[in-house]
């Protein structure tokens, strides 16, 4: 017997939740494939410690982009070894809800359902993931109360106010995690003359990056390629150089989320005063962020318990109550 399944299928990580056992599965959007027998070599973790590593018959690549799928391809091979890696067969063709960004185009709505049905599904079901990261976080979506979630993923950023079971105001914009990496990189080249890539980048970010000066701000030692010499270098970032690097994508997400905000009807935003702003996705992660989201809308900010994990929760939980909450996601397949 098939059991459904959720998937969060977000540009940096993948995360799948089985019904009746929970999240099973939490790997990169990365998937390694060898050119010239067009076979996958590997997928999520393994494949994510090949990029920048490969040979040229080998190609790490990460399939979605800004929240999109860029090759439909990849992507459809890359969700046939996902369900197959859950359980899925020939035999048991489960129903899938796959969270997407509220941003993408119709057009790319159905290259999702398309490419989940070959991969293996019996149907495909479409749920917005500000949405699906307020049901895992716990909010009362159904109430006449106003509740507004700020989503930084690693594509893309969103912010929804909701109420009585839909988006009432929204605001997304193409800038999350991968962004700010970038961001890092560009500023080493410019201001060093030394090349490094996206794992590089993301690690500086994890290890000293930050959206405001906390107490200790340590220093980083970053290594990679002079372009002048083709040789390698060791150059020194301090954590004030890595927030100046990434202050331009910060102040979009942060104007995006005071822009939906003022959207929002008087009634409900006085709502959002009391309850709050939740802050979910791994870019919530970034140090500071919380407290920068909370100077510019003058509202309190709490960071969700698992920011990461908390939109393929929600969407897992509609996959447990899949009858009660349908008319969330039903009218997306059409």
């Amino acid at each position: 017997m098939s059991r459904d399944l959720a998937i969060d299928l977000g540009t940096a990580n993948t995360l799948v939740y089985v019904k009746g056992k929970g999240i099973v599965l939490n790997e990169p959007t990365v998937i390694a494939m060898d050119t010239r027998s067009k076979g996958v070599l590997a997928m999520g973790d393994e494949a994510w410690q090949m990029i920048g590593r490969t040979p040229g018959y080998i190609v790490a690549v990460r399939p979605m982009r800004q929240g999109a799928i860029t090759d439909f391809e990849i992507t459809e091979r890359m969700l046939h070894v996902l369900l197959r890696r859950v359980g899925v067969s020939r035999i048991s063709r489960p129903k899938v809800l796959v969270c997407v960004p509220s941003a993408i185009t119709a057009v790319e709505r159905r290259a999702v359902i398309e490419a989940t049905r070959s991969a293996g599904a019996s149907a495909c079901f479409l749920i917005e993931q500000p949405l699906a990261a307020a049901i895992g976080a716990g909010l009362s979506i159904n109430e006449p109360v106003g509740s507004m979630i700020v989503d930084v993923g690693g594509g893309t950023s969103e912010t929804a106010v909701i109420s009585l079971g839909g988006v009432v105001a929204m605001r997304a914009i193409r800038c999350g995690g991968f962004d700010l990496d970038a961001a890092i990189q560009s500023f080493v080249r410019a201001n060093f003359g030394v090349a490094i890539g996206e794992r590089t980048a993301e690690a500086v970010k994890l290890a000293i990056g930050s959206a405001a000066p906390y107490a200790g701000e340590p220093d980083a030692e970053v290594r990679g390629r002079e372009v002048s010499t083709g040789m390698p270098r060791t150059v020194a970032l301090s954590s004030a150089e890595v927030r100046a690097a990434v202050a331009e994508q910060v102040a979009q997400i942060l104007d995006a989320a005071a822009t939906c905000l003022g959207d929002a009807p008087p009634e409900l935003a006085q709502d959002i005063i009391f309850q709050g702003v939740h802050l979910t996705g791994g870019g919530a992660l970034l140090r500071g962020l919380s407290q920068r989201l909370a100077d510019t809308t003058r509202v309190p900010v709490h960071l969700v318990e698992m920011p990461l994990e908390c939109v393929v929760l929600g969407a897992g939980r509609c996959i447990e109550w899949f009858d009660r909450l349908q008319p969330l996601f039903a009218a997306a397949e059409r």
